[in-house]
C-alpha cells in the first residue's frame, strides 16, 4: 500500500530516485514507526509522515517522523553521533544503499534525581538505553553504548565520591522548570543539536530544579541496559548508580545548565 510519505528532494537526492520511489510505494517504508522528533508512534498508511536523513561521514541513518514535527530533510551528524545511535534515531542505518541495513536503533530513558556527593545534593539525570546500543556495521550481541560515550568526552566512574569533571560544548535544557533536552555540540559549528529530546517537556521537583539552578550544572550518568532500571526512589537509584560504577558500567560527567 503507498505511504503518505514526504520525501524532500536533497533526500531524494541522497538516496536516489529508485529508493525513493520504493518508499513512496510503500515498498520499504514502514506501516508503523516511532517518530524520531516526539518519539511517539506514527503510521505512514494512516498520517503524513516525512523522510528524515542523518548523514556521518561514512553512514547513514533513515529515519521517520510525524510531518507536523519535522519537515523531510537531511541532517548532517558526526559519525561518532550517528554510530552511537545516541539521538534515539529510528529506522535503518544504511551507507547511503538501500541494500545494507543493519537492526533498528535502542531509544533511550531519562531518570531525573538527586544524587548526594561530598556531603551536598547535585541535580543528575540517569540515562539508559532501552537495548544494547552497536556500531553500525558490527555483528553479534555487544554494546557500544558507554565506550561511544567516553569517546564524546564521558568519564568512566568507579565510585560517586567526587562530582563528575564538567563537558564543556554540552548543555541541559531547562525551560519554565521542565527539563526539555540535552544537548551536544553541532557537528558544524552552529547551534548546539540535541543529543536527546524529551517526548514532552519533563517535569521536576522543585528540590531537583533549586539545585540546578544553584550549580548551574546537571550530572549526567549513563549505563548500558539492565544497570540501572526505572527506581521508584532516590536512595534506590544511589544504590543501582554505585553498583553499576563497581561493576565499571557508569560513566559521568557535569553538563552545564542552559535556561532555568
Amino acid at each position: 500500500m503507498p505511504r503518505m510519505l514526504d520525501v524532500s528532494d536533497e533526500v531524494r537526492a541522497e538516496i536516489g530516485d529508485e529508493e525513493a520511489d520504493r518508499l513512496l510505494a510503500g515498498e520499504t517504508a514502514p506501516g508503523s514507526y516511532d517518530c524520531t522528533s516526539c518519539r511517539t508512534p506514527g503510521d505512514s498508511e494512516q498520517e503524513r509522515t516525512s523522510t528524515v536523513l542523518f548523514i556521518g561521514d561514512e553512514t547513514a541513518v533513515l529515519a521517520f517522523a510525524h510531518s507536523g514535527c519535522l519537515p523531510s530533510q537531511v541532517v548532517q551528524v558526526t559519525e561518532e553521533q550517528l554510530r552511537g545511535a545516541v539521538k534515539s534515531i529510528t529506522g535503518d542505518t544504511v551507507d547511503l544503499e538501500p541494500d545494507k541495513m543493519v537492526p533498528e536503533q535502542a531509544v533511550l530513558g531519562v531518570t531525573s534525581g538527586l544524587v548526594l556527593i561530598g556531603g551536598e545534593l547535585h541535580p543528575a539525570l540517569v540515562v539508559e538505553p532501552t537495548g544494547p546500543i552497536a556500531r553500525p556495521g558490527t555483528t553479534g550481541s555487544g554494546d557500544d553504548f558507554l565506550p561511544l560515550l567516553i569517546e564524546q568526552g564521558f568519564m568512566p566512574l568507579t565510585d560517586l565520591s567526587a562530582v563528575p569533571p564538567v563537558l564543556h560544548g554540552w548543555s541541559v535544557l531547562l525551560a519554565v522548570g521542565q527539563l526539555h533536552a540535552v544537548l551536544q555540540p553541532s557537528s558544524t559549528g552552529g547551534q548546539p543539536v540535541a543529543w536527546w529530546q524529551a517526548h514532552q517537556p519533563l517535569q521536576v521537583t522543585d528540590p531537583w530544579r533549586a539545585a540546578a539552578n544553584k550549580h548551574q550544572q546537571v550530572l549526567m550518568f549513563a549505563a548500558p541496559v539492565g544497570s540501572i532500571g526505572r527506581q521508584p526512589r532516590e536512595d534506590l537509584l544511589r544504590d543501582a548508580l554505585d553498583k553499576a560504577a563497581a561493576n565499571g558500567k557508569l560513566v559521568a560527567s557535569a553538563l552545564p545548565l542552559a535556561g532555568t
